[in-house]
């Protein structure tokens, strides 16, 4: 490496060295996942232009580097989990950060342009993959999710100083939680048939899984708790409740390009006011009725 770069420069040609490196397998991986071979080829070809890139960063560090293995199981998992186009979307704002780094190093190494030219141009190939049959029902899944947090928050917080015993409100709220995740998704399956949507069922579906799967976030505190542990249940259900809607937020915020923010103090204020107003009411109808479990 020459002497005269700047203690930047060294920093930064190992560090984009490591990312590329880290970007080629994960591109690499994602390729293999790919159904469509057009898509396969476009993601392979990114890999490779990764590769090198790291490449030409070597010929300047002249070190080996390895690449960040938690990082590559990260983003393997959460394509696993979110789906391809959240982490299209992710590795395209890192393709935009990266752009904006290189930027830096443009005056002291000549291949810093094409090296910029091709991630720009990854990032526009990353932008015209976005297609996934889940982002189609994000409405659907927002509608589970939204009715769960808020039906089923109040409910169990209404219910815990009423019959303050995890075990009895846990089996209240699988018990409500089961059915109205039934009524939801037959109510979301016949209003979307009366739009005329011809895949209700589809859209049905994300919106019963979306609220079942919050229903089981929900209640699972409850399950682990001892029975007069109520408090703590539901000091923990409240913190799985902001927890669902930070990153569902930011699952919707990063594949539609939506501000994250607004949206997620708006959900969070609204679940954490019913849940507040139902345990005011819960307390005042044992308080008033006198009632003992």
């Amino acid at each position: 490496m020459k002497q005269n770069y700047s203690d930047l420069a060294q920093r930064l040609m190992l560090d984009f060295q490591k990312d590329e490196a880290t970007s080629a397998l994960i591109y690499a991986h994602f390729a293999r996942k790919m159904k469509n071979q057009k898509e396969h080829d476009k993601i392979m070809q990114i890999s490779h232009d990764e590769a090198a890139h790291a490449a030409i960063w070597k010929s300047y560090t002249k070190q080996d580097v390895k690449p960040n293995i938690l990082k590559i199981w990260w983003y393997r998992f959460l394509m696993m989990v979110l789906g391809y186009t959240f982490v299209i979307k992710s590795l395209e704002l890192h393709e935009y950060e990266g752009v904006n780094g290189l930027k830096l190093l443009e005056k002291e190494i000549p291949e810093v342009k094409k090296i910029i030219a091709d991630e720009l141009k990854h990032e526009k190939q990353l932008i015209e993959m976005l297609d996934e049959d889940r982002l189609n029902y994000v409405g659907a899944m927002v509608l589970g999710l939204n009715d769960a947090l808020v039906e089923l928050t109040g409910t169990i917080a209404g219910l815990t100083f009423v019959l303050m015993n995890t075990t009895l409100i846990a089996m209240a709220g699988i018990i409500t939680g089961i059915a109205a995740t039934l009524s939801m998704a037959a109510s979301n399956y016949l209003a979307e048939r009366a739009d005329g949507n011809p895949n209700a069922l589809k859209a049905s579906f994300y919106t019963g899984i979306a609220y079942l799967v919050t229903v089981v976030f929900l209640v699972l505190p409850y399950l682990l708790f001892p029975q007069n542990m109520f408090v703590p249940a539901l000091i923990c259900m409240i913190a799985i409740v902001v927890f669902l809607v930070f990153i569902f937020n930011f699952y919707i915020a990063v594949v539609k390009s939506e501000s994250f923010w607004p949206k997620f103090l708006e959900m969070a204020t609204i679940s954490l006011s019913v849940a507040l107003i139902s345990f005011l009411i819960g307390l005042g109808a044992k308080m008033c009725f006198g009632i003992e479990v």
